[in-house]
């Protein structure tokens, strides 16, 4: 190409690339403030997805040899029934224990301040107070956090109404017709792009369901990991450790080890110091076998991001909606990294060929 106006080849192809980049953060920018003014809708919507992935496969199983209909309401009785048992156990260890728990906790902390006063780093009262002002608040702003995001997500009792609506009437349709939505959603696209937003919309679902189905698998392996080599340790409250590790395995890489930190406070209390290091080492095992066996396996390609690059999804998350953001932030990076590659030409199981249709005219 001719460089007759002085201007470099490389500065024109980095600024191409650059203004690309800026119109893409620009339209992901007005689909962010739209999402924004209909939150609540948007948000029962992803649940619904959400949902829709767990029961689908079980409404496939039951449609097999019965009604299509009859089969959805099975399949969501059953998944319903699971969510409930789980919530039971989980709630019904934390209410049993919980009052021991936090005892213990606070006798672990007790443990642990007295050490960092007495021990190597001889700190003084004021510099500890300081630290432990620090935790506290870090924790309320958590516990704030999650209430707050629960609650303020939805708003009024008009918008959790019309939430809740959304939400119901989504899961029957997306269970009932997920091909006609999809369709009647192609049918608005350009002739040219249908079929790639088409591979595109499939690479993001894969990836969600995928992640959805998987992580609740994770979680129960992590929580029954941890409870078995809690009682091989005989580290009291096991089954209410475990249901904090279960909840806290649905914030990947890093929700099961913090949860599990908990589990050697209370060990430091109740056992000793030799046991909360056990409990660490128990820990790093679970977590290694989590990274390295059990995602890879139960997961596959669904989410397929380096652990540093779930931690900035998560830290963004959170930054944005708390924690609501922190437990969907991987499969939404998980589903743009998936379309991502496919655009770019960089998937090799769905190669990227572009193309354009010819453009028909009706002649009257």
């Amino acid at each position: 190409m001719s460089q007759s106006d002085g201007i470099p080849e490389g500065l024109k192809s980095t600024a191409g690339v650059i203004w690309r980049i800026l119109i893409i953060l620009a339209g992901l920018a007005v689909v962010g403030y739209v999402f924004n003014q209909i939150f609540a809708v948007v948000f029962a919507l992803f649940f619904a997805m959400l949902v829709t992935a767990w029961t689908q496969p079980v409404m496939n199983l039951f449609h097999k040899f019965l009604p299509k209909v009859v089969a959805m309401i099975l399949a969501l009785l059953v998944i319903i029934s699971a969510i409930a048992l789980i919530l039971f156990v989980v709630v019904s260890s934390s209410i049993s224990e919980g009052p021991k728990l936090v005892t213990s906790v606070t006798t672990g902390f007790d443990d642990i301040k007295h050490w960092l006063q007495t021990g190597p780093l001889q700190l003084s009262d004021s510099s500890l107070n300081h630290l432990l002002d620090q935790a506290k608040t870090a924790s309320g702003n958590v516990a704030k956090g999650f209430l707050g995001d629960a609650l303020g997500a939805l708003g009024s009792i008009g918008t959790i109404v019309i939430g809740g609506s959304v939400f119901i009437f989504g899961v029957i349709f997306f269970l009932m017709t997920p091909n006609t939505i999809w369709n009647w959603i192609l049918g608005w696209m350009p002739k040219k792009a249908a079929n790639h937003i088409d591979t595109g919309g499939h690479i993001a679902w894969d990836s969600i369901s995928g992640y959805t189905r998987g992580i609740v698998i994770v979680a129960l392996c992590d929580a029954t990991l941890v409870f078995i080599g809690l009682t091989i340790l005989r580290v009291p409250l096991a089954p209410a450790l475990a249901a904090v590790v279960f909840i806290g395995a649905f914030i990947p890489v890093i929700g099961a080890p913090v949860a599990t930190f908990f589990a050697a406070i209370v060990a430091l209390a109740e056992r000793g110091p030799i046991i909360a290091l056990l409990v660490i080492v128990l820990t790093i095992i679970v977590g290694s076998f989590d990274g390295d066996v059990l995602q890879p396996l139960v997961m596959g390609k669904a989410v397929n991001l380096h652990p540093l690059a779930i931690i900035i999804a998560i830290a963004a998350g959170s930054l944005t909606l708390g924690i609501v953001g922190a437990l969907i932030a991987v499969p939404i990076a998980g589903a743009l990294y998936g379309v991502l590659k496919y655009v770019t030409n960089r998937d090799p199981d769905r190669p990227y060929q572009s193309y354009v249709e010819p453009i028909t005219t009706d002649s009257k």
